[in-house]
């Protein structure tokens, strides 16, 4: 039988995770999406949410876990910098946890260095049983949408420039966003369901779950990409697990219907999950190239 202190570090391993999570929202504005249970929720389904342990031998981030309360996050622009255009950011994880600080946190302190309100998206992980993978995600994000735009004269926003970012899951949640928002895929709630849940623009970093997996040239019927599709920006890494494929295929559907204003980087090595902390690869260059496209379609112009 092995000793409880044997136990130790994994124990103290997740207290300090539970003490970064429980700081880093500490100056947050937090705001639930639902008035009460979200659409669909099955009491009981997931259990209660918590930062996962770190993984031996990962990275170390906040793996958030059993998310069934969905909130929204604002990380205000410094009021010296700030440009009136905002970000809704959707972590990734595999619509099983959410990479809270490496794809979330840490990209909305980004956001706000080139003047940007960045707004943090939680919402529900794990998948939920009998239903598509992005189905009770979608709701939040289109929810989150438009809470934002009905909080945009106080948050300081411009309501004609509100964009979606996203990683990996994340990455297709804002394809699906992106792309399904002539009608709500839950009842109305409130005045915020009045107004549009259109992004105006769309960052996908290594997103996933774009093409089939057989021939990774079509894209999922999720993904309905139009000529009222926004424009788009893409990276991703040719040897990433997640294809490529899935990016390219996403900026060629654009430029068919007709989209003006998209950007892809494809770059030869990288891998997957990297965010914007530094590595050796340019793939992690994405938030420079970020924000020379906002600029160069006049998305960073103070208005």
């Amino acid at each position: 039988m092995k000793s409880p202190f044997a136990l130790l570090p994994c124990l103290f391993s997740f207290w300090i995770l539970s003490a970064i999570f429980a700081q880093a929202l500490d100056p947050i504005k937090a705001m639930p999406l639902w008035p009460g249970d979200a659409p669909g929720e099955v009491k009981g389904e997931v259990g209660e949410e918590a930062p996962k342990p770190h993984r031996p031998g990962s990275k170390t981030i906040i793996r958030l876990g059993n998310v069934s309360k969905p909130t929204l996050s604002v990380f205000p622009a410094p009021k010296s910098k700030a440009n009136g255009a905002a970000v809704l950011v959707c972590p990734g994880g595999g619509y099983s946890i959410l990479a809270y600080d490496l794809e979330g946190t840490e990209v909305c302190e980004w956001l706000n260095s080139i003047g940007v309100t960045g707004i943090l998206l939680k919402y529900r992980v794990p998948r939920r049983k009998n239903r598509e993978k992005h189905e009770a995600p979608l709701q939040d994000s289109q929810r989150a949408m438009g809470i934002v735009r009905a909080n945009a004269k106080d948050w300081g926003i411009d309501p004609k420039r509100i964009g979606i970012l996203g990683f990996s899951a994340g990455g297709h949640l804002t394809a699906t966003t992106l792309t399904n928002y002539d009608e709500r895929t839950y009842d109305r709630i409130d005045a915020s369901d009045d107004l549009s849940c259109r992004p105006d623009f769309g960052v996908l970093i290594y997103p996933a779950y774009l093409v089939d997996n057989e021939t990774k040239s079509k894209l999922e019927p999720e993904i309905k990409v139009t000529k009222d599709t926004p424009p788009c920006f893409f990276a991703h890494a040719g040897d990433d697990r997640i294809p490529a494929d899935g990016s390219v295929q996403m900026y060629l559907a654009l430029r068919r219907a007709g989209v003006k204003g998209s950007e892809l980087h494809v770059y030869p090595k990288g891998g997957h999950g990297y965010g914007l902390r530094a590595s050796d690869h340019p793939v992690v260059t994405w938030p420079a190239r970020t924000g020379e496209w906002m600029k160069a379609i006049g998305l960073l112009e103070a208005k």
